[in-house]
């Protein structure tokens, strides 16, 4: 089934201390005021997490038809387009949670244990999304 929008919003609010705002005309989230995601560009079926480059080859080298880099310099500095409607719903747990941890100031923060109960639930037994 095709992720929605109200999904990725609802994942991305999940993680501590995010909030959503607005830039540029289409929604944000940010922890400790730093954007890691946005929702609805280039449209409605997009969404961008802010990865590191390793990170985003990874994501894309993994599902490449879900993860693409961004055009530009901020697509070489790791900012990755995710297709709503072609990403594993793991995979975007995966990649908002990668982007919040890399914009979060306490680089030991641990996502809350709901959060990794349902990632983990969504991987199954012995099966790894990369």
């Amino acid at each position: 089934m095709p992720l929605t929008p109200a999904e990725f919003r609802r994942v991305a609010l999940a993680l501590p201390e995010t909030e959503q705002r607005r830039h540029m005309n289409h929604p944000d989230f940010r922890v400790a005021g730093k954007i890691f995601a946005t929702l609805g560009y280039p449209d409605k079926r997009h969404g961008m997490v802010k990865l590191t480059p390793i990170q985003q080859e990874e994501f894309v080298a993994a599902a490449p038809a879900a993860f693409f880099p961004v055009r530009g310099a901020w697509g070489r500095k790791g900012c990755t387009s995710i297709l709503l409607g072609k990403v594993p719903r793991r995979a975007l747990k995966e990649a908002l949670l990668a982007a919040w941890r890399n914009h979060d100031r306490r680089t030991t923060r641990t996502a809350p244990r709901s959060f990794v109960v349902s990632l983990l639930q969504d991987l199954g037994p012995g099966r790894s999304f990369r």
